[in-house]
């Protein structure tokens, strides 16, 4: 007995990882910890300090070399489907069978993980795609990070959310319902939300306002009511799910704080009104700076539709100024890309414009990990750096305090506790070449 106690205790021992961490930064935004070690047992952070003792029989991984942070978050991201401009990616919808969406997605998924985004935020996918991509990852068919799904997002009929959006009018043979993103008045927003979590919705995303990928509508023009927004959110609360609003124009903002949204999408025109009532109400704003920098450029560069590419030239200057408005008016913010618009795996240029544009770089670390976690709700088992959180970690060469490219450069990654990357490479498959 006493013997195979001893092997129990062995095994146990042996189960056992121990990183040890050139620099930590735990993303609470404290400052950074030197020689630390991070011990983690079953997926979970056992111990974490600059005083913890590695176990004899331990498994020792060496980033002594290297900064090492909380696995990232990026709160905004559309993982099943074409980024912009890649083919004909405004119709894939029509020429392509969803479950070719989706393994396209699966793909997204795996190169956002190598980068060092551990945890995502869906917000909207035709089909439920992003629903069938957190199922397949947490069924650990496929690699990616964890997803908080959105399912369809939903609007107004003809509206930024409507997938029909542009099309002829019998292109489905039929006008489309909340299964394709459209649902218009109180009671038909109530359905709509409903209908999301009935099939697996963990968040509800609405379009508030118009946007600039969609052809027939104006970005900033408001599109709900304050009225169908209340009853959105009503509802979900009901269902205990958080919304999310699209929201470039300032009318539209406004009305979306007031109905009691859980964040604020983009915010691309704000002012001290906005951010007064944003900051009143705890409402969390998503800036998704980088795909306000990625259609300028597309824009600019001939790449898209004439009506969309004079959208992106008056929407994407102005969301510096709002940004740098919500930072200096104490308006909470989480790092998110609107990946999708931009190729994945590239999420952590985000942190780069978040300091271009005024954020100190703890301020941007602290935006990409534990404010995401909290904006998420999951803030009790991602985000930072502490006892009895997942072992989510990533670490990277070089001080990003310092220099806060060096984010874009994530040489390892642990999920849950398992190591997907190493020395920058990746262990096990990969996916090349996907755009």
């Amino acid at each position: 007995m006493i013997a195979l106690m001893l092997v129990l205790a062995l095994q146990q021992q042996a189960s056992v990882t121990a990183i040890r961490a050139g620099t930590l930064i735990d993303g609470t935004g404290a400052a950074p910890v030197k020689n630390a070690v991070i011990l983690v047992q079953d997926g979970r952070i056992t111990a974490v300090g600059a005083n913890v003792t590695v176990p004899a029989g331990a498994t020792v991984v060496d980033l002594s070399a290297e900064t090492v942070l909380p696995g990232f978050i990026d709160a905004h991201v559309h993982l099943a489907g074409h980024s912009i401009g890649d083919g004909d990616w405004q119709h894939a919808g029509l020429t392509e069978l969803p479950s070719q969406i989706a393994l396209l997605g699966a793909a997204h998924a795996q190169q956002t993980l190598e980068a060092g985004f551990t945890t995502v935020r869906v917000v909207g996918s035709a089909e439920f795609g992003d629903v069938a991509l957190r199922n397949a990852i947490n069924a650990g068919w496929i690699q990616g990070p964890h997803i908080v799904a959105a399912g369809i997002s939903f609007g107004i009929r003809g509206g930024h959310c409507d997938e029909t959006n542009g099309l002829q009018p019998y292109a489905l043979g039929r006008e489309g319902g909340v299964e394709v993103g459209v649902a218009d008045g109180v009671e038909e927003a109530r359905n709509a939300v409903r209908y999301a979590v009935k099939y697996g919705a963990d968040v509800i995303k609405i379009c508030a306002t118009g946007g600039v990928l969609s052809l027939t509508d104006s970005a900033g023009v408001q599109q709900y009511t304050e009225e169908e927004m209340r009853a959105i959110v009503e509802t979900a609360t009901q269902l205990d799910r958080r919304v999310a609003a699209h929201a470039h124009g300032t009318a539209g903002i406004k009305a979306a704080v007031r109905a009691g949204v859980t964040s604020i999408e983009h915010g691309s025109i704000l002012d001290a009104e906005a951010v007064q009532l944003m900051k009143q109400r705890g409402t969390w704003l998503v800036p998704t700076l980088l795909a306000g920098f990625t259609v300028e450029s597309l824009a600019t560069a001939g790449r898209l539709p004439p009506p969309i590419a004079a959208k992106a030239l008056a929407i994407a200057p102005r969301m510096h100024n709002s940004f740098k408005l919500a930072l200096e008016g104490g308006v909470k913010i989480a790092l998110g890309t609107d990946a999708g618009v931009m190729r994945h795996g590239t999420n952590a240029r985000e942190f780069e414009l978040m300091v271009r544009w005024g954020m100190t770089p703890m301020q941007a670390i602290v935006a990409g990990t534990s404010s995401g976690a909290t904006l998420l709700g999951v803030e009790r088992d991602l985000g930072t750096i502490a006892v009895g959180k997942r072992a989510d970690i990533v670490a990277v060469r070089g001080d990003p305090l310092r220099d806060i490219t060096v984010l874009q450069h994530v040489d390892f990654v642990m999920k849950d506790g398992r190591t997907f990357k190493r020395d920058g490479q990746v262990l096990g498959r990969s996916v090349a070449g996907v755009p």
